[in-house]
């Protein structure tokens, strides 16, 4: 819960009452799931919203003959489709990547959330909407950077999204990823991937060892990536709201 927590503060400050409202959500309903197993598949009913404690995860889409792309990548602190259980079915895949540790949030706690707590429901909010521009930036990568540019800028995203919930360390992060998973993401072979990471490692862009990304030098990462962090919107933009000083004594 700590890594959500953080993650919505860079759109919103909670107050410590507003945190334990998050912690006791992410507390009464607790799973344990495998690697390389669904959460959820495509065509199901969703009954809850699964927050992402710990592990990795993707939702994605897969053919009939097997072909998958994934879509997006959900890190610890994620939720999978705030108000997700509004759909009729699931129009997607969610698949653990690592052993992962989830929350089931039911309809009723983001009810109370919308009701109750307006701070939290505008995080969740800015949630959904960077979520969204995360899809957008994805098809800008599959439609329109070179393999070398969507791969670096995946990797800065992830870098900077891990960093925006403190889960970087130093110039290191976990990097739990497999060449088939960074091609269903990017549209590449596995070939290709292996190419193009061998390329970046050449270039003193990334260390990949051991499930560990290092990034020496960000910035030139990011500028073979073509990329601006802008869409992640880390400037906490809804500073305004944050919550006031009377708010924090009280809880």
């Amino acid at each position: 819960m700590a890594s959500l927590i953080r993650k919505l503060e860079h759109f919103v400050r909670l107050s410590p009452a507003e945190h334990a409202i998050l912690n006791r959500a992410a507390t009464e309903r607790v799973r344990k799931l495998g690697p390389r197993v669904d959460l959820v598949r495509e065509g199901e009913k969703p009954r809850d919203v699964h927050l992402i404690l710990s592990g990795w995860a993707c939702r994605y889409k897969q053919l009939e003959d097997g072909r998958r792309q994934v879509v997006s990548f959900l890190l610890p602190g994620d939720i999978c489709d705030v108000n997700g259980f509004i759909l009729r079915e699931m129009d997607h895949s969610i698949g653990s990547i690592t052993q992962v540790t989830i929350a089931d949030l039911s309809r009723e706690f983001f009810d109370e959330v919308g009701a109750r707590h307006p701070r939290i429901a505008t995080a969740f909010w800015w949630e959904t909407l960077v979520n969204a521009a995360i899809q957008r930036e994805w098809t800008m990568n599959l439609g329109q950077r070179t393999a070398l540019e969507r791969t670096a800028h995946l990797l800065c995203e992830i870098w900077l999204r891990l960093s925006m919930a403190e889960l970087t360390r130093g110039d290191n992060c976990d990097f739990p990823l497999t060449q088939a998973d960074l091609a269903d993401a990017t549209g590449l072979s596995k070939v290709h991937v292996n190419r193009i990471l061998q390329e970046l490692r050449a270039a003193g862009l990334i260390v990949l060892k051991s499930k560990t990304l290092a990034v020496p030098d960000l910035a030139r990462l990011m500028r073979a990536g073509l990329f601006n962090p802008n869409y992640l919107h880390m400037d906490r933009e809804g500073r305004q709201l944050d919550a006031g000083s009377a708010d924090i004594a009280a809880g």
